[in-house]
């Protein structure tokens, strides 16, 4: 039987933004951060301060962040509103840890922060569609993933990278393979603004 011709389209996507922001981290910094008191945080350690970016050391790295949440707002959400950031904190993954999988409450969108040199090889984030259990595996066959049916992608972090994601997706870090601690920074940020109409009775602000 011969075969039809068809198409195949995308109907919605989740995006990842990626940007460098090495510029506006000074050794200085670095220091300080990898200096901050750590806690247990099941494989990896987590800071105790959960408010980094309040620290006035460390101002140029929120306005950096800041001004990334701003361009994505705009450019990638279409919004009018605002991001903010609300928690913010540094994670190290020592050799072996990596980081279980999980998404973000309480968030909109949620960030990571490269700010050290990486590990070689740099533990890759990785994203998986699924964010609940699934009754039936209908995984592809060996070299048929596409875009329309792979159950993850992975992020490839580099030193000075910024990114940022829809705090809702499934997410976790591969082992650390190296023999050096894998450094970053995670944050979350919400809304503030208007939402909803008034002559609707839907308006709410934030």
């Amino acid at each position: 039987m011969a075969s039809r011709a068809f198409d195949v389209k995308p109907l919605f996507a989740e995006p990842y933004f990626v940007t460098s922001i090495a510029d506006a981290i000074t050794p200085e910094q670095v220091k300080l951060l990898k200096g901050l008191e750590m806690v247990d945080n099941q494989t990896n350690k987590i800071s105790k301060d959960l408010y980094i970016f309040k620290r006035k050391e460390l101002r140029s790295i929120a306005k950096a962040v800041q001004e990334a949440l701003d361009t994505y707002a705009k450019e990638v959400m279409g919004l009018t509103q605002k991001l903010y950031v609300t928690q913010s904190w540094t994670l190290v993954n020592p050799p072996g840890a990596g980081m279980h999988g999980h998404s973000h409450s309480n968030s909109i969108v949620s960030g990571s922060l490269y700010y050290a040199a990486m590990p070689d090889p740099p533990a890759n984030m990785i994203f998986e569609r699924h964010t609940a259990y699934q009754q039936l595996e209908l995984g592809p066959n060996n070299g048929q993933v596409n875009v329309y049916n792979t159950l993850k992608n992975a992020v490839v972090p580099k030193q000075g990278d910024l990114l940022l994601f829809p705090s809702k997706l499934q997410h976790y870090v591969e082992p650390n393979q190296s023999q050096m601690p894998r450094y970053s920074i995670a944050f979350n940020a919400f809304i503030k603004g208007k939402l909803g109409s008034l002559r609707d009775v839907s308006e709410l602000t934030l």
